[in-house]
């Protein structure tokens, strides 16, 4: 007997979803997201401030956008991701939709909904598409997972209490706990 074929959503469906519904379209499958928790948001946030006046600061070229942001990981039609923290270098992957391509940094914070979501599947998702370094950030667990693939190392896992180097500038560190 043959198996029923799953519905494959492309961009079209992504970009008409209803106003105030969110959703990350994954390989041709819509994931619909659940509304964020305030520690959530307040880290996003405080993550968005940080990297944003650093970049300022130093009058570099990248960009922070927080969630909810389009990303395009591999400018096809059946992936539009949307990362908590995108840090965009290269301006000529943005338009007025989002990104296409892949960021060179990005934060996801995860919640109980999303948390096999971010360990695995956005993981490789973001490992192939080029991403050069990612973090998982957990409150749960109060410990971060920092992927930096450009080193091609095993991931690094610090809890919220140690400063964490930002890979992407090594002058900058983050201790997530003075978020809180």
């Amino acid at each position: 007997m043959p198996q029923l074929r799953e519905k494959i959503y492309t961009s079209e469906d992504y970009w008409n979803l209803p106003e105030g519904e969110r959703a990350e379209l994954i390989d041709g499958q819509l994931y619909m997201q659940a509304a964020p928790s305030r520690i959530h948001q307040k880290l996003i946030q405080q993550f968005s401030k940080i990297v944003g006046n650093y970049i300022d600061a130093n009058n570099g070229d990248c960009e922070v956008y927080p969630a909810p942001f389009a990303v395009n990981l591999n400018a096809n039609d059946e992936t539009y991701v949307e990362p908590d923290i995108s840090v965009i270098c290269d301006k000529n992957k943005l338009n007025d939709r989002g990104c296409n391509g892949a960021p060179d940094f990005i934060i996801e914070i995860v919640s109980p909904s999303s948390r096999k979501m971010d360990y695995s599947t956005k993981n490789t998702l973001y490992t192939n598409a080029g991403v050069r370094e990612y973090w998982i950030v957990d409150p749960e667990k109060e410990r971060t997972t920092v992927y930096r693939y450009e080193e091609d190392a095993a991931p690094i896992i610090i809890p919220f209490t140690q400063s964490i180097q930002v890979g992407i500038y090594k002058d900058l560190s983050i201790t997530i706990a003075d978020l809180l």
